[in-house]
């Protein structure tokens, strides 16, 4: 069984037209995204549209349910709306649907005799806006992991892909991974990010994390032609 997951597309939509390119050449089993689709670039409708074409399960990341909180404004003001641009210009009916996506995803797969638990969120199991950091403490960790009936913890929200094992005092290895960014990495490399876990009967779990190029400049040239701020096309060529 090949899982890819991804998230954080931000709106980026030559970002991610590279990755479909290259998740669908390695043809995994099951997708899965984990939030925010929109914010910060100029093409939310376009991803919003290709996800829902393509039938992907998908989180509600911190940013798709921002949308739901800012009030309408008239058409004649949106070039005035600053960074709150790229959530104005998304359509009723893809507003409706960011509004409607769950909280997370669980998974539960039989493996050589055994179960295992897969939880994906954006942020973490008790809220899409707090960041599971490589560093965060452990006891924490286990603590969520608890909470959650987790072997494994998949999170976005971050931008930063990393790969923890936490190990307990039974022997028992519980993982927990950050899958990066696909549209807006903060890790200093500006190209996209996912991962695909690799779940066979009685063999170790196996993390891949699959890095993207796309043209970065095309990109943040578009965010530079729009009424959003500047800074959003630096990050994108700096991977910050």
């Amino acid at each position: 069984m090949k899982i890819a997951l991804f998230s954080d597309i931000h709106a980026n939509l030559p970002a991610f037209e590279a990755f479909l390119k290259d998740l669908d050449s390695r043809q995994p089993d099951a997708v899965y995204c984990l939030g925010d689709l929109v914010g910060y670039h100029i093409y939310p409708n376009e991803v919003i549209a290709e996800i829902r074409r393509r039938g992907i399960a998908t989180l509600a990341g911190n940013h798709d349910l921002k949308v739901s909180k800012l009030a309408p404004v008239a058409p004649e003001e949106l070039t005035n709306t600053g960074k709150n641009y790229a959530y104005h210009i998304i359509g009723a009916q893809h507003r409706e649907y960011l509004n409607s996506l769950p909280a997370h995803i669980r998974l539960e797969y039989k493996l050589g005799g055994e179960q295992l638990n897969l939880m994906l969120v954006h942020g973490t199991p008790r809220s899409n806006d707090e960041y599971l950091l490589a560093d965060l403490d452990e006891n924490y960790v286990n603590q969520l992991m608890d909470e959650a009936g987790a072997d494994i913890l998949c999170a976005g929200h971050s931008h930063k892909p990393y790969h923890r094992v936490v190990t307990l005092p039974n022997g028992k290895e519980r993982h927990v991974i950050n899958i990066g960014s696909v549209g807006k990495p903060k890790d200093n490399n500006p190209m996209g990010c996912y991962i695909m876990i690799s779940l066979k009967p009685d063999q170790p779990i196996y993390v891949e994390f699959i890095h993207f190029a796309y043209d970065v400049e095309a990109s943040a040239k578009a965010i530079e032609g729009s009424p959003l701020p500047n800074e959003f096309a630096d990050r994108l060529r700096g991977g910050y």
